[in-house]
């Protein structure tokens, strides 16, 4: 009689039996599953989930990022609807018809939180980035190469792009203050402020500043983007801009593949290295017609910062008796910001310091020539934005509108 085969012995191959097929183990791995997840969470360019979870990972990363406190929120609060009533007062603007809601977030929280309306501006250029790394890959690859090791590179795009984003926004989020440190419209309206509160308690530690009047000046600077990015037509007109811009927009698909090439997953500090450096994964190519629009997405961030810091220090120099101190705090600390890393390394929109200060010199010069009635002009429609020629002659401006 033949011996019979242990019961516990494995199927073999094609076998009819009843059971699991050999290859669906592969879906109770844990690892596996984290891998289909991740791959799966996203059909778009960018990898959205890796994005969120890189960002938080980043934001925290090396700081204390405690949950704020009921004071905190109900602090704010009443900081805002101080800065609303001086904001609308000095301005003459005409406050936004809804309520805000105002929010004190950790780093992790201002992530997510701004995800979502990043999402909508960055997408439209990721699609053509992603486009230039499938060109890039394809190069890279032999002739002979099969079908399905395109279809793994397709698939590596919106991860390397999801991990740019990542990155990029958990450097941000260590920084920033408020909502409105990435001072553009954000779909959605302007009904929310977030306020960070790790970041905002750690730099009035640092300046030694007075924790009510710091968060009032705070307070100030977001009521006013907010009272900005309320005009109905902000929103529309800078993603007017920016889609014209990347309608021509030409990745430099060389660059993009040498670092492709010399790109190693399994070191961290390259990939660092790549992912926050000021041309990060690509390079674009800008002719005369791409600088002019260039142009009217920098003279549009730059009047919104400019508007916005020239409000901010008049109203707090009236309101705050130590804005002194708060004023020299945040001009020593900006010193430290190159520029804004959102537009540079993941647009490739040149955004520096200095245009943002030629934003805020510009509406100091229009308010003392012709008084802060005349500069609120510059909010009245899009054709009353000035221009990068205006923003350095604030008097061309002036000729045109006034």
């Amino acid at each position: 009689m033949e011996p019979r085969e242990p019961a516990d012995r494995p199927e073999r191959e094609g076998s009819s039996a009843p059971g699991v097929p050999f290859g669906d183990f592969w879906n109770d791995v844990p690892l596996i599953r984290e891998i289909q997840r991740v791959l799966l969470s996203s059909s778009g360019p960018v990898n959205w989930e890796l994005a969120r979870q890189i960002g938080i990972a980043a934001a925290s990363w090396g700081r204390e990022d405690p949950r704020p406190t009921d004071e905190d929120r109900r602090a704010f609060e009443e900081a805002v609807r101080v800065a609303e009533l001086h904001v609308a007062t000095f301005t003459g603007l005409e406050p936004p018809h809804d309520v805000p809601v105002v929010k004190a977030v950790r780093r992790a929280e201002w992530i997510t939180e701004n995800l979502e309306g990043l999402r909508r501006v960055l997408e439209p250029a990721a699609a053509r980035i992603a486009e230039a790394m499938a060109r890039a890959q394809r190069a890279q690859l032999p002739e002979e190469a099969p079908e399905g090791a395109m279809q793994l590179l397709e698939q590596l795009s919106p991860l390397l792009l999801g991990a740019q984003v990542g990155t990029v926004l958990g450097a941000l989020a260590q920084q920033v203050l408020g909502q409105y440190d990435v001072a553009v419209p954000r779909p959605g309206g302007a009904g929310t402020l977030l306020f960070v509160v790790p970041k905002i308690a750690a730099f009035e530690r640092d300046w030694s500043l007075d924790r009510t009047e710091f968060r009032t000046w705070v307070a100030i600077h977001e009521v006013t983007h907010r009272f900005e990015f309320a005009r109905p037509w902000a929103l529309l007109r800078f993603r007017e801009l920016l889609e014209d811009f990347l309608a021509t927009l030409e990745i430099d698909a060389e660059g993009l593949a040498r670092r492709l090439e010399s790109l190693d997953p399994s070191d961290p500090h390259q990939m660092r290295e790549i992912l926050t450096g000021e041309e990060g994964l690509f390079g674009t190519v800008l002719d005369a017609e791409q600088r002019l629009k260039l142009g009217r997405i920098q003279a549009f961030m730059a009047a919104a910062e400019g508007y916005g810091d020239h409000v901010t220090h008049a109203v707090g120099r009236r309101l705050l008796a130590t804005y002194p101190r708060i004023e020299e705090a945040m001009r020593r600390y900006r010193e430290t910001e190159p520029g804004d890393p959102v537009f540079e390394r993941l647009l490739g929109i040149e955004m520096k310091r200095e245009q943002y200060r030629a934003g805020r010199a510009f509406c100091d010069a229009v308010a003392e020539l012709a008084g802060e009635a005349t500069l609120a002009r510059m909010w009245d429609s899009p054709e009353a934005l000035p221009s990068l020629p205006e923003l350095e002659e604030p008097r061309l401006w002036l000729a045109r509108t006034a």
